[in-house]
């Protein structure tokens, strides 16, 4: 795979000194882009990240310096060379001081330009990953052209080059096992098996053995040795999605474990020592999830040392163009459809609409209307009717407890012909209770009686 050149923005008032510096780095192997002030390099980051800023000084407006500080503020890990007709040892110092990597007085020379701008970009994560996986590789299955998404990439991407603990956040649907995926492929243990287990999906009395393995014997029906996740996952990540739900006795047992780097199986008196990395992932606030009482405060910094979190999708809805072409073509091709896109008109309410489910839910979306088209274009009429069904499908917790218990109380009280006492004692609660429930979802016994 070829990769592409670092990019460069270059932020110079001075229009002659502006095309030199993007032809002496083109002609370096770099790719440039130049703008004339620091309010035109912001517009220009929020559309486009480089791996590198090299920004005059003095410049009408915004001065260098006010632009490194937005730039320090909004994306810390972007580095920023500054260049001054006016510089003096101090001033070095001080930009230095406040986080500027580079500070070069005018006239400078260009070799050492050119090594300021090698040094920054080799500890720059856009250019040169921390592993043999080609730089577009281990992020290719993230599909983005978001700002902050590239933000949220370039944090992955330092945090890949060491061992630190990972907990990403984010809602459903989000791709918090993508990212971790990402992490692990751009780092030391690419080479190493990515482990992923759903905290939530395993029943309590089985997680402990999914993590940690058994004995034969331990328990009815261990009928050999089971080899827990921890070791399967020896040398590379073992990512724990949804840790938010791991039930409180777990919780100790995963925190002596990062603690003593060692397990111990279900019914064995032996310890292993195990070498993975951690990366955990939730929905939950745990912060408050720790406040009150429902996770373990202790377990929580010691997977919380560094912090990633995945925008909702209707918080990045420059991606859902990208993203819907995306999965149409990988759909298109597998249900031997031919479909070139989406109508305009389909393409805007798929752009406008709220996404609860976030980026699977668009891939579902996406798929029904595939699935169903007989055109070469997705028509609006095939979008609306896949969400308004959608819609059905994906409604909150509280909605579905209300259609269910309105559901109940209808059954029951035709089982009943509307006899509230025999049908409060059928569904085991008293009749004042019973009665309430009836109030709340609006419903007349007297209607279900007989004639």
């Amino acid at each position: 795979m070829t990769e592409s050149r670092p990019k460069i923005l270059i932020v110079d008032d001075d229009a002659d000194l502006l095309e030199l510096l993007s032809i002496r780095l083109s002609a370096a192997g770099y790719e440039t882009e130049a703008v004339q002030n620091g309010e035109a390099a912001l517009n220009h980051l929020d559309v486009s990240r480089p791996q590198l800023v090299i920004t005059d000084m003095q410049m009408g407006g915004m001065d260098g310096m006010a632009l490194f500080e937005h730039i320090h503020r909004t994306t810390p890990t972007l580095p920023v060379i500054i260049l001054t007709a006016h510089g003096t040892i101090p001033d070095a110092v001080a930009a230095a001081q406040r986080g500027v990597f580079g500070y070069l007085a005018k006239p400078f020379d260009s070799k050492t330009l050119l090594a300021q701008i090698a040094q920054a970009l080799r500890l720059s994560p856009g250019v040169a990953p921390h592993s043999e996986v080609p730089q577009a590789l281990w992020r290719a299955d993230i599909i983005t052209q978001s700002a902050a998404m590239e933000d949220l990439l370039t944090k992955a991407q330092l945090v890949a080059a060491g061992d630190a603990s990972v907990l990403i956040h984010g809602e459903s649907g989000t791709g918090k096992e993508l990212l971790a995926h990402a992490i692990h492929d751009a780092g030391k243990r690419s080479h190493q098996p990515f482990v992923a287990v759903n905290c939530a999906a395993i029943p309590e009395q089985l997680l402990e053995s999914e993590l940690f393995g058994h004995v034969k014997g331990a328990f009815t029906g261990a009928v050999r040795d089971h080899q827990g996740l921890f070791q399967m996952a020896g040398g590379g990540t073992l990512f724990l999605d949804e840790i938010g739900d791991m039930p409180l006795l777990l919780q100790v047992k995963l925190l002596r474990v990062l603690q003593e780097r060692q397990i111990r199986p279900v019914g064995s008196a032996q310890t292993i020592p195990v070498d993975v990395r951690i990366i955990s992932a939730t929905h939950r606030d745990l912060r408050t999830e720790v406040t009150t009482g429902g996770f373990r405060e202790d377990l929580y910094y010691r997977l919380n040392v560094v912090a990633l979190t995945i925008l909702a999708l209707s918080q990045r809805r420059e991606d859902i163009p990208l993203l819907a072409n995306h999965f149409l073509g990988l759909l298109a091709r597998k249900y031997q459809k031919n479909i070139n896109g989406f109508s305009p008109e389909a393409m805007e309410m798929l752009v406008s609409a709220s996404w609860p489910g976030n980026v699977r839910q668009l891939m579902n979306i996406v798929e029904q209307c595939v699935v169903l088209s007989t055109a070469p274009l997705i028509s609006p009429v095939l979008v609306y009717d896949a969400m308004h069904k959608e819609e059905e499908q994906l409604v909150s917790f509280e909605e579905a407890r209300k259609r269910f218990e309105r559901d109940y109380l209808v059954r029951v009280l035709k089982i009943t012909a509307g006899n509230v006492t025999q049908a409060a004692r059928l569904s085991k609660r008293n009749r004042t209770e019973f009665y309430k429930l009836l109030q709340r979802h609006q419903l007349d016994a007297s209607a279900f009686k007989s004639s």
